[in-house]
């Protein structure tokens, strides 16, 4: 892989630095680079924006009304929004359950639920997690039975995130629940979060925040239409699925400028009358993530390729699950040491507002206690790590 850019890649990289400049909402960039918690309104008015210079979504084929780039353009467009302060795309509809429909639904369904999910008219969120099926999904047992031309859906999902605001939710659901097997027996539904029988209930997660729901489902009516691919066979949709959302969970360009706000508050504390970046125990800390990022940065760039190869991420996946997370991770400590205990206090109805007075202490310390909380899900989320380096034990190692 050549890792300099051409001149065409860097006439690109330029187009796209002009246009944050001219595009990005300031508002939006100043909360992103602060880091204060992003509203509703912030990403769908981003993607809005997005959209209409047609680059809503940037790793759909131009079939699909996307533009076409391949792996370096990708990566390229991400490195610069999270520079700029752009917000992380939602990546639910955009990155998990499009290119499930792309690959698996048919055109009926392509047409009908892909223009609003580039377009950011509709939102979409993800019903995968059972109480009792975790990383162990395929235990889930929100049943569907079908009557005539629709199943009725009943069950409970949880960890489900951000569907307050979601218009659609992409579900395992048990279709056969004398399957062989419990892979064998799941299907993939789309349904719409408006029909009859859904129940959304609020998680107040340990930084304050509402993120997270439990949806419940109480004889839910759902078109037999509304169901990816063949029915029993949405174990293999679900996998394709994971293998996509564990690429996006890498997260490098958002680490990248984390980084960068890391190294920024480092400089204004000081240790023994000096910048903290100096102290040579916390640059080396700081050193080992910088290498670690950028290790995770050259096996992105080969999972890009591969899914512009037309290539499901493999279990490549998995290696950049865990270390994008742990890199995340491992930023957020170290900007709580830096701060050290004026990161502890906050108040989390004034950082949602916009507020960046800390209660103590310098103001950029006001975020970071809500940040770290929230940042300790990481490793659990999109299957977790221990998960992921079983697959990797027994996919690459053969174990």
């Amino acid at each position: 892989m050549d890792l300099n850019f051409t001149p065409a890649e860097l006439a690109f990289r330029d187009e796209v630095r002009q246009f944050l400049r001219d595009q990005l909402p300031q508002d939006i960039a100043e909360r992103v680079k602060n880091g204060l918690a992003l509203r509703a309104q912030d990403y769908t008015r981003w993607q809005k924006i997005l959209y209409q210079r047609g680059w809503g979504a940037p790793g759909w084929p131009k079939q699909f009304g996307g533009p076409g780039w391949g792996p370096v353009e990708m990566h390229i467009f991400d490195e610069e929004a999270a520079a700029a302060g752009a917000p992380r795309t939602i990546p639910f509809g955009l990155k998990m359950v499009a290119p499930v429909i792309m690959a698996f639904g048919s055109p009926a369904q392509q047409q009908r639920f892909l223009p609003g999910i580039i377009s950011g008219d509709v939102w979409w969120c993800q019903g995968y997690s059972e109480p009792g099926a975790g990383s162990d999904l395929a235990s889930l047992k929100t049943r569907a039975e079908r009557q005539g031309d629709h199943y009725i859906v009943n069950g409970q999902k949880t960890w489900n995130t951000l569907g307050q605001y979601a218009d659609w939710i992409f579900c395992l659901v048990r279709t056969d629940p004398n399957a062989p097997k419990q892979q064998q027996g799941i299907s993939f539904l789309l349904i719409d979060m408006k029909t009859p029988g859904i129940t959304v209930r609020p998680i107040i997660t340990m930084d304050g925040a509402h993120e997270v729901n439990e949806v419940w489902f109480e004889n839910v009516k759902v078109p037999v239409e509304n169901r990816i691919g063949e029915e029993n066979k949405g174990w293999t949709y679900a996998k394709f699925l994971l293998g996509h959302e564990r690429t996006n969970i890498a997260g490098v360009g958002a680490s990248k400028r984390e980084l960068a706000r890391l190294k920024n508050i480092a400089r204004k504390e000081t240790k023994n009358g000096r910048p903290l970046l100096e102290d040579p125990l916390f640059a080396a800390r700081v050193a080992q993530v910088e290498m670690d990022l950028m290790a995770l940065e050259i096996t992105n760039l080969r999972a890009l390729s591969a899914e512009s190869e037309k290539r499901a991420p493999g279990p490549e996946a998995s290696i950049l699950k865990i270390k994008g997370t742990e890199i995340q991770q491992a930023i957020s400590e170290l900007m709580m040491y830096a701060v050290g205990p004026y990161a502890l206090p906050f108040e989390r109805a004034s950082i949602e507002e916009g507020d960046l007075h800390s209660v103590a202490g310098p103001d950029y310390a006001a975020p970071l206690a809500a940040n770290y909380c929230n940042v300790r899900k990481v490793t659990i989320y999109g299957g977790s790590n221990e998960i992921q380096r079983n697959i990797i034990a027994q996919m690459i190692l053969g174990l």
